[in-house]
C-alpha cells in the first residue's frame, strides 16, 4: 500500500473508528454494569457495526503494516478516551465510608449543610473506639465529600464504592436506573 491521499484517509478512518468503538465499548460495559441493559445493547450494536466497517478496510488492505497500525492505534486510543468520557459523565451512586477516632461533630455538620445524609455509627477499630460515617452520594458529588472529609478530619480513613441498589422510606429502588435529575442522596436510618 503506496501513501497517497486516498490511503491515508482509509489509515485515519481506521484509526478513527477504532477510537469511536473501543469508546463506546467502554460506555456499554459501564453502562451494563449499572443495570442500564437496553442502551448496553443499543450501544452494542453500533460498536459491533463500527468494528466490523474498520477490520473490512483492514483486510482490504491486507498487505499494509500502516492498516494494522492504525487498527491497534485506534484501540489503544480509544481506551483512553473511553476512561476519560466514563470520567466526564460520571454516572452511578457511591457510598462513602469515613472512619475515625477523632470527634466527628464538624465533619457530619458541615455534609449536612452541604445537603448530604450522614449516618453515624459507633464501633470499635483495631486500635480502640472509632466513628464510622456513611454517606451515598452520586458519583459528580464524590470530590466535593472528599474536600469536606480532608477539610474536617483529613487523618480519617475513608472507602469509596459503586452502590447498584438502594432502599429508603420503605420501597427499593434501583439508583442507577433513575434519571440524574430524580437522583438524590439517601441515609441509612438507624
Amino acid at each position: 500500500m503506496e501513501l497517497n491521499e486516498s490511503t491515508l484517509i482509509i489509515l485515519v478512518a481506521i484509526f478513527c473508528a477504532r477510537v469511536i468503538d473501543v469508546s463506546i465499548g467502554t460506555m456499554r460495559i459501564i453502562f451494563l454494569t449499572r443495570g442500564l441493559k437496553t442502551l448496553s445493547a443499543l450501544i452494542g450494536f453500533f460498536e459491533s457495526l463500527i468494528w466490523i466497517i474498520a477490520i473490512s478496510q483492514v483486510m482490504n488492505n491486507v498487505n499494509s503494516w500502516a492498516a494494522y497500525l492504525a487498527f491497534a492505534g485506534g484501540f489503544a486510543s480509544g481506551n483512553v478516551v473511553g476512561i476519560w468520557l466514563e470520567e466526564k459523565i460520571a454516572l452511578g451512586t457511591l457510598v462513602i465510608r469515613i472512619i475515625t477516632q477523632r470527634n466527628v461533630g464538624a465533619l457530619v455538620e458541615a455534609m449536612r449543610v452541604a445537603a448530604y445524609n450522614v449516618t453515624r455509627i459507633d464501633a470499635e477499630g483495631g486500635h480502640g473506639q472509632v466513628m464510622v460515617l456513611f454517606t451515598i452520594v452520586r458519583r459528580k458529588q464524590l470530590p466535593e465529600v472528599i474536600a469536606l472529609i480532608r477539610q474536617h478530619n483529613p487523618q480519617a480513613i475513608y472507602t469509596v464504592e459503586n452502590v447498584r441498589f438502594a432502599s429508603s422510606h420503605g420501597y427499593e429502588m434501583s439508583i442507577s436506573k433513575r434519571p440524574l435529575a430524580l437522583q438524590r442522596s439517601f441515609s441509612l436510618r438507624t
